[in-house]
């Protein structure tokens, strides 16, 4: 039995210093060249506080929804610097708001990721929109463009039928598209203009997100943009600061419905981002020019600094993570 033990560890033994040569050598074989392009070279690292453009802004002005390629600078949504890598490969994808902010950083990236896209927009936006369905069908995706307007419930029944019958299904829906417009007072606020806020930033999603779910499958994701602004309102955003705490609740409570049906239900809540949202109403001239000053980093978000959060959310190694709010806000706010 001695012996025996002995040639069982001698065996062991040789087994295990032939696995440690084996090791030794690999690195040497990878250094031949004959695997580099498994390694790309490092990744520089990027000073935040100086990646994107700072404060001062020049003051201008857009009307209603606003566009983004009249903006200076130009938002950077993610056209040149978002690499895919097969994430979300066949995957259906109904996007409001995809025109122009964080709904077309998410358009690009998803449509990167290997997965087609329909977009909505108002139809004053369709020069933005022009150019996002440009970049989905340049990566070989299906890119279907539905124009319309959202606080219209038969709009929001048929924008998903639509994109449904269009797609062959539907997998994600980013309930991204919002309406922010500054008053100084409530009493400047109008029931109209009330109405307009709740009707596009809390019954559209409503509406939508009844159409949807008959459509959508165990492993599917709803993906709402929340803000910070649903946990520190400023005091000019009195109305759109409390459809984003709606917001920021419906997710909660939706994905615990949702969950036992394996649909996951999560938000995004950015803080001061660089988009038409601001110079078409949703900012004073003043907080404008000094747009994201205050935060941390000293400038305001780019889009495309949120397009790998949607990505996330929809992905399927996000399988746990439902009814939760990302923020990405520079530093400041919540969560």
């Amino acid at each position: 039995m001695q012996n025996q033990d002995k040639m069982s560890r001698r065996t062991a033994i040789g087994g295990i210093g032939a696995g440690l040569a084996t090791v030794a050598i690999t690195p040497v074989l990878g250094a031949t060249g004959s695997n580099s392009s498994l390694f790309p070279s490092a990744t520089p690292l990027e000073d935040p506080t100086s990646k994107y453009p700072k404060p001062p802004f020049k003051a201008q002005k857009q009307p209603w929804p606003g566009l983004a390629k009249q903006i200076d600078p130009q938002p950077d949504h993610g056209e040149k610097s978002y690499k895919g890598s097969g994430r979300l490969m066949g995957r259906k994808a109904l996007i409001t708001g995809g025109d122009s902010g964080m709904g077309r950083a998410c358009a690009i990236a998803y449509a990167r990721e290997g997965a087609d896209v329909a977009i909505n927009y108002l139809p004053a936006e369709e020069a933005d929109a022009r150019e996002v369905i440009a970049l989905i069908k340049a990566e070989g995706r299906k890119a279907i463009a539905i124009p319309g307007d959202l606080r219209e419930e038969s709009f929001c029944n048929r924008l998903v039928g639509d994109a449904v019958k269009a797609l062959g299904g539907l997998d994600i829906l980013v309930s991204n598209a919002a309406r922010q417009q500054t008053k100084a007072s409530i009493l400047d606020i109008s029931t109209a203009d009330f109405d307009a806020t709740m009707k596009t930033n809390i019954y559209a999603p409503f509406w939508l997100i009844k159409a949807a779910l008959p459509n959508l499958k165990p492993g599917a994701s709803i993906i709402a943009t929340a803000s910070v602004q649903a946990y520190d309102p400023s005091p000019d955003l009195y109305d759109y600061a409390q459809t984003k705490a709606a917001t920021m609740n419906f997710v909660k409570s939706l994905a615990k419905q949702l969950g036992p049906k394996g649909i996951r239900v999560n938000g995004v809540a950015p803080g001061p981002i660089w988009t038409p949202l601001q110079v078409s109403g949703g900012a004073t001239m003043e907080k404008l020019t000094t747009f994201g000053k205050d935060t941390p980093l000293g400038r305001p978000g780019q889009p495309a600094e949120l397009g790998s959060i949607y990505v996330q959310l929809a992905a399927n190694d996000a399988s746990f993570s439902t009814g939760q709010i990302y923020g990405a806000a520079g530093g400041a706010g919540q969560p």
